[in-house]
């Protein structure tokens, strides 16, 4: 039986309370099906900076997952913070050691909306900490309709890694995220949503480093199959 790529995807983390009186970890469902779908084996990474390069001696790709928190301004050297900025400090602690030992082996790498972003800052780059108070006349970037629908359309760059992946100009997205990339620092942007936010950014120096900002795992579009299907090819 040929060996299945190990793919690893960050968990998000709750406070006690709802599911159980204890901390715990959350992962929707559609993350390790989309990958399961692609040919790839799922496995949760716990938010261990000490352990980051001990998991991925084990892991062939990494996914850095969504979720409703900010990165700290201050890892892109911001000193003031918006009022609307969600911190989990552990969490982005893990995420950051996960992307730093994954960036130096050349290990395939995903970042899924907060993980695009968290990528792009990994690679030097900034964040807006608020569209609405940012971005004039600015596209609803969290929609109020299920993320199985698409929110609006990206334009996917041609000369991209992305572009190459999905073999199109355009995309229809999902769309749930207050906060975007700046400044892209060394990586490349890929995509764009029509009111000019980056929704992309890839690294070219390296094998497989591609973060979207939306969220593929939802497979609305036939190019997010077609991102994830690379993902585990990049790993052969």
């Amino acid at each position: 039986m040929t060996k299945l790529p190990l793919i690893g995807l960050t968990l998000d983390a709750e406070q006690p309370g709802g599911y159980s009186k204890y901390p715990w970890y959350a992962l929707r469902q559609n993350y390790t099906s989309a990958i399961a779908a692609a040919g790839g084996l799922a496995v949760a990474l716990p938010h261990d900076p000490g352990l980051a390069d001990a998991y991925l001696d084990h892991l062939d790709a990494l996914i850095i997952t969504g979720g409703a928190f900010d990165v700290d301004p201050a890892i892109y050297g911001d000193t003031e913070r918006h009022g609307t900025v969600a911190l989990k400090t552990t969490r982005t602690q893990a995420e950051l050691a996960l992307l730093k030992g994954a960036l130096a082996r050349n290990m395939p790498i995903l970042g899924i909306c907060g993980g695009e972003q968290l990528l792009a800052v990994a690679l030097g780059g900034t964040l807006i900490q608020h569209i609405p108070d940012s971005v004039p006349d600015a596209l609803p970037h969290e929609q109020s309709t299920s993320h199985y629908e698409p929110g609006h359309t990206v334009k996917i760059l041609p000369g991209t890694l992305l572009h190459k992946i999905t073999g199109t100009d355009t995309m229809q997205v999902n769309t749930s995220h207050h906060q975007a990339v700046l400044n892209p620092g060394r990586s490349t942007v890929n995509a764009l949503a029509p009111d000019g936010v980056i929704e992309g950014i890839e690294d070219p120096t390296l094998k497989f480093c591609l973060g979207v900002q939306w969220h593929p795992e939802y497979l609305i579009d036939a190019g997010d199959t077609r991102l994830f299907a690379a993902l585990i090819g990049a790993t052969k």
